[in-house]
């Protein structure tokens, strides 16, 4: 059995449920820029055009979670968890506009995760593309 490279909390699960009725199906992305531009952004399913500089970490709920190849060298060794917290971002994420933003928690894998993790796939995957 293979180990998720991401997960959600509940909290940013209720969000990601209330985003899609009103904007049906979406997904995430997150570059490597500064700032905000480091932050994981929520758009459309679709909107946000994913290549072979993005590998799909899996799905948070049933919305894949794309990371730019730069950032994930950086965060490869890293369990990321998608949460929400409350205050405005300055990002054209879909969550922005209600006054909560989403953010990534972190902490290395253990050494047996490591050894069970999810394979990636660069660009956009089949099962979502």
């Amino acid at each position: 059995m293979s180990h998720a490279r991401i997960a959600a909390t509940p909290a940013a699960l209720d969000w990601i449920a209330k985003l899609t009725a009103q904007h049906g199906p979406l997904m995430f992305h997150q570059s490597g820029g500064c700032c905000d531009g480091s932050a994981p952004m929520c758009f459309p399913l679709g909107e946000f055009k994913v290549g072979a500089a993005d590998v799909w970490l899996g799905d948070v709920g049933e919305v894949p979670f794309y990371m730019s190849v730069a950032q994930f060298e950086y965060w490869q060794h890293t369990h990321l968890t998608l949460d929400v917290v409350e205050g405005r971002g300055a990002s054209f994420s879909l969550e922005i506009p209600e006054g909560v933003r989403f953010i990534i928690r972190s902490r290395l894998f253990t050494e047996e995760e490591t050894k069970k993790l999810s394979p990636i796939r660069t660009g956009i995957s089949e099962e979502h593309g």
